[in-house]
């Protein structure tokens, strides 16, 4: 009688077939084995997975493409807690432990504690993978903050939103802002390959030696995770090289470490000469690791930005994630006006690249910083690195925020405005600093 029925088609969330789902093959005793495919996975290299291996282009979801990329990954721990945009994202990763790609995985009971069982998977000596959004990122924040500090190399992935009231599901990157500062080392995704490349070799960069941090891999939610878009992949029968944890700047579980900040020793804690030194020290530590992370971003990510038209350039966008793609249109419009406008993407917020743009922005007239975010935590940056670098008068804006997507236009409009001297519909003064009025320089600083 189930002979004549119909194959079942398994579909994603949106009602896609899913259509990577390993094939079985029949193990001893005729029985089906889940995990084959998984297990004929041969270890690559880094320098092959990412250079050398050929690729093929599929048009797939962020969400996809994430999933992909822990495929590729030898990833042996993901714990997972539901919230939109990211749900999606781990439920696919889910898929993977049903396939066998990845070794052990859960569903935690909130995401506090998904992110202190991601600390002690880690700290355990595992490679490990996690992903959050918005509310989700500011739940989990303690034990994320504390991450760096214990030395605890990992991936997490933010698939940022709306995080301040009144709530929405919608992109938004403000939470980036919150994870600036902890630590860890944080990359921006524009699109589905950014986020497919990144993840990958945020593993290889967290576990080297002499970083032995986390890092985040942000995307603007819904625009990356849930819009398709072409990423080159390679061999799904390629995985990188395992995680030697005994490689790492800290022991794996030794709590008679101080450094680690897991002393078991009271008066360490309670004296306070004790515990400022020791923080103080430590502190200085993992950002002198953050910043020896440049050299692998080098290697493995071809540098912390990447450029278009800028040399030469009297106006300079500089954008992070999807603003980046916007801006890219912004150019187009540029050159139809016989505007020369160049853009700076900024791939890796930290460590910061204070020294490209120092170099990039010396004699542009104009910079333009459009954000998906109303803060502007991207110019504060920008402007801190080339303050004093640069004549160039810098425009905090356009903004949009709550989860609108960004009219080219807007953009545009104040690039012209910058150029001509006239009056931004939507930018205020406060968040532009002029080349040389001193007064407003100090202004701006206050006010962005």
């Amino acid at each position: 009688m189930s002979e004549g029925l119909e194959t079942e088609v398994k579909t994603n969330p949106q009602g896609d077939p899913i259509t990577s789902t390993a094939p079985v093959s029949s193990g001893q005793n005729g029985k089906k084995d889940p995990h084959a495919e998984a297990k004929l996975q041969k270890v690559v290299s880094p320098e092959h997975m990412f250079f050398e291996a050929p690729r093929e282009r599929e048009f797939i979801t962020g969400s996809e493409a994430a999933k992909e990329a822990v495929r590729r990954s030898n990833v042996d721990l993901s714990i997972a807690y539901p919230i939109t945009p990211q749900s999606e994202t781990m439920q696919l990763i889910g898929v993977l432990y049903g396939e066998g790609y990845v070794k052990e995985y859960y569903r935690g009971e909130e995401e506090y504690g998904v992110m202190s069982a991601i600390a002690g998977g880690s700290r355990s000596g595992v490679r490990c993978f996690t992903a959050t959004a918005g509310p989700g990122t500011l739940r989990g924040i303690e034990p994320i903050a504390s991450w760096p500090g214990h030395r605890l190399p990992a991936v997490a992935m933010f698939t940022c939103r709306v995080v301040n009231a009144p709530l929405a599901i919608q992109p938004d990157n403000i939470e980036v802002s919150y994870l600036l500062n902890c630590g860890m080392i944080i990359f921006h995704a524009e699109n589905q390959q950014d986020l497919f490349d990144f993840i990958m070799k945020g593993f290889m960069i967290s576990e080297k030696n002499d970083v032995t941090l986390p890092v985040g891999v942000c995307c603007d939610g819904f625009f990356v995770t849930h819009a398709r878009g072409y990423c080159s992949m390679q061999d799904r029968g390629l995985k990188l090289p395992p995680r030697d944890s005994w490689r790492g700047a800290v022991p794996v579980l030794d709590a008679e470490n101080p450094p680690a900040r897991l002393s078991r020793d009271a008066p360490v804690q309670k004296s306070n000469f004790m515990a400022y030194n020791i923080h103080a020290v430590w502190q200085q530590e993992i950002w002198a690791a953050v910043e020896r992370s440049r050299k692998y971003i080098d290697l493995y990510m071809n540098g912390l930005i990447e450029t278009q038209d800028v040399e030469g350039a009297d106006v300079l966008l500089i954008a992070s994630g999807s603003a980046a793609a916007q801006s890219r249109e912004a150019i187009r419009m540029c050159k139809d006006k016989n505007i020369h406008a160049g853009l700076i993407k900024v791939k890796s917020l930290r460590p910061f690249p204070t020294r490209e743009l120092r170099a990039l922005c010396a004699h542009a007239k104009l910079i333009v910083v459009p954000e998906f975010n109303f803060v502007g935590w991207l110019a504060k940056d920008v402007a801190t690195a080339i303050y004093g670098y640069s004549k160039a008068k810098i425009v905090a804006g356009p903004h949009v925020y709550g989860g609108m997507s960004m009219p080219v236009e807007m953009i545009f409009d104040e690039i012209e405005c910058g150029l001509t001297g006239k009056k931004s519909a939507t930018v205020p003064s406060s968040a532009i600093m002029g080349a040389v009025d001193q007064e407003a320089v100090a202004h701006f600083m206050q006010n962005i």
